[in-house]
């Protein structure tokens, strides 16, 4: 466990991954591209669930095959070539299609995030699971602090480079160059990971012999488990910024005037939060103070809305991304880590894919933070976005540093 190498690959795996999905940042970018052709507000708080809440429908599913497998790897690189396939394809479909036909544009769109994001139910539970036999709890803490900090500046670099192809581009020609070239960009970080050094399990679980035996098995550990209750509900409720985050970018474009420079800005802003955070959280997470991250992380993500009632610059809309940044990589790793530390080893596809499918929930919140400013005003949706968030701080008080 926690050789030099395998840690390298996971760096390398986030840096470049990042470089690729940040083109279509849902809270920057793809709201934007909705924008251009034509889409409403619901349509891309639905897009922006997509990208992040695909993997839900099948990540139970994915457990109940994957408790049986000793090796996980070779399964997954299959996931990433799919991945990789579905990205390439939102590209060209654009640079085809484009304004000439929108509604298909819009729908190759949304094909192409759902088979990206669907895949990665599937990715989701194996590289849980190889995380788990590769790193110990504490270095698995250090390793993807290391990882998102990368990964921030591997943003940062991406929104640098998007904002410069946004600048010399016209749209739409501009958006599909950045998909297809973007592609290319997460295919080294997809082979980077997909030679990592993978230990067989030792304890593995009879597979049930129907997928409803499992369903009710998993329901029955939810019960009984109430630690794994408590994570999930707090970091579930965690994700309520994404009721306003894809929408804070469309309420600074309606008060200040956003160039493509100004909004690779707000990327990199947002990246360099992330990156910067990740020397605090590793800090806490490799000391066994998963709790206290989170905590922190939640009161981040609570400050950030609480600027937005009242932004009206690029300055201060650089700090909200600044802090929303740092809080989704505390979010990220704490749950991250805490799962992998209570779950049993011949149960932790099960434990893995409870907690993923739960709280991927919360990926749709962006729909109702659609509907929730169809009807009414930003300030209504960022008042319910605080609440939900104060709701998941108090909640969190009461998980457990196990480590």
């Amino acid at each position: 466990m926690d050789k030099s190498s395998n840690h390298v690959k996971n760096i390398l795996h986030g840096f470049f991954l990042a470089m690729g999905t940040t083109i279509a940042e849902p809270s920057t970018i793809l709201p934007l591209i909705v924008n251009f052709f034509g889409g409403s507000s619901l349509l891309v708080g639905f897009f922006a669930a997509l990208l992040r809440g695909g993997a839900i429908v099948v990540q139970m599913f994915a457990a109940f095959q994957a408790q049986s497998y000793p090796l996980m790897l070779p399964y997954l690189r299959r996931v990433f070539f799919a991945r990789f396939l579905a990205w390439f394809f939102i590209g060209v479909a654009i640079i085809i299609f484009g304004e000439d036909s929108p509604n298909i544009t819009l729908f190759s769109i949304g094909l192409g995030l759902f088979v990206f994001s669907f895949s990665a139910g599937f990715g989701a539970i194996y590289i849980k699971d190889i995380m788990a036999k590769i790193f110990t709890h504490k270095f698995r803490g250090k390793t993807m602090a290391y990882r998102q900090f990368f990964t921030a500046f591997g943003g940062i670099i991406s929104g640098s480079f998007a904002a410069i192809i946004l600048e010399v581009y016209e749209p739409p020609y501009s958006f599909g160059y950045l998909f297809i070239i973007s592609s290319f960009l997460m295919g080294f970080g997809y082979l980077a990971f997909g030679s990592v050094v993978e230990p067989p399990k030792e304890k593995v679980a009879q597979r049930e012999k129907k997928f409803s035996t499992f369903l009710k098995n998993s329901i029955v550990t939810l019960k009984e488990d109430k630690g794994l209750r408590i994570q999930i509900a707090t970091f579930l409720f965690a994700y309520a910024y994404l009721i306003s985050l894809p929408f804070i970018i469309l309420d600074a474009e309606e008060k200040i005037n956003l160039s493509g420079t100004a909004i690779g800005v707000l990327i990199t802003s947002q990246m360099v939060g992330a990156m910067l955070s990740n020397f605090l959280w590793g800090r806490l997470t490799s000391r066994g103070y998963c709790r206290l991250s989170t905590n922190i992380a939640l009161l981040l993500h609570v400050s950030a809305i609480v600027l937005a009632f009242n932004a009206y610059t690029l300055y201060e809309y650089m700090t909200i991304f600044f802090i929303i940044g740092a809080a989704t990589d505390g979010n990220r790793i704490a749950s991250g880590n805490l799962i992998l530390i209570i779950a049993p080893p011949e149960k932790r596809p099960m434990y893995v894919a409870l907690q993923m499918n739960i709280i991927s929930l919360g990926m749709f919140f962006s729909i109702l933070g659609g509907f929730i400013l169809h009807v009414s005003s930003y300030e209504v949706l960022y008042s319910v976005t605080l609440s939900v968030l104060l709701l998941a701080f108090f909640i969190s008080l009461r998980l457990k540093d196990n480590i």
